[in-house]
């Protein structure tokens, strides 16, 4: 069995799934916009941390990293600031999710060969 090579994708899955269902267990499901964003990110992340667990690539993490973005601007962008729940799920959510792939990409010697590079 192919041993794991970044807890942080681990935890990206279950805020994947804890998006997904969070509509419903933080009462927004009746925004149509909040709710569909929740589990079209969430479905995508999932995904995305998935893969990154099978066949780890650097472009997986910077899928999470975007998506984590578009969790943190989205209820500007799709106007359900006012939902306070739907929003501070969707931020703080985004704000986690973009730290861990950061995290990733920038500790793991694979993907961050280039940043570490002293300058000339």
């Amino acid at each position: 069995m192919k041993q794991l090579k970044h807890w942080q994708d681990v935890v990206n899955a279950l805020l994947g799934v804890w998006v997904v269902l969070s509509p419903w267990a933080l009462g927004f499901q009746d925004s149509t916009t909040a709710t569909a964003n929740a589990v079209l990110v969430g479905v995508a992340l999932i995904a995305a941390a998935l893969g990154a667990m099978i066949v780890p690539r650097a472009w997986e993490e910077w899928t999470e990293c975007a998506l984590g973005v578009w969790l943190v601007v989205s209820p500007w962008v799709l106007g359900f600031s006012a939902l306070q729940a739907a929003m501070l799920a969707a931020v703080c959510s985004g704000i986690v999710i973009a730290a861990l792939a950061l995290w990733t990409l920038y500790t793991d010697k694979d993907y961050s060969s280039s940043w570490h590079r002293p300058a000339h």
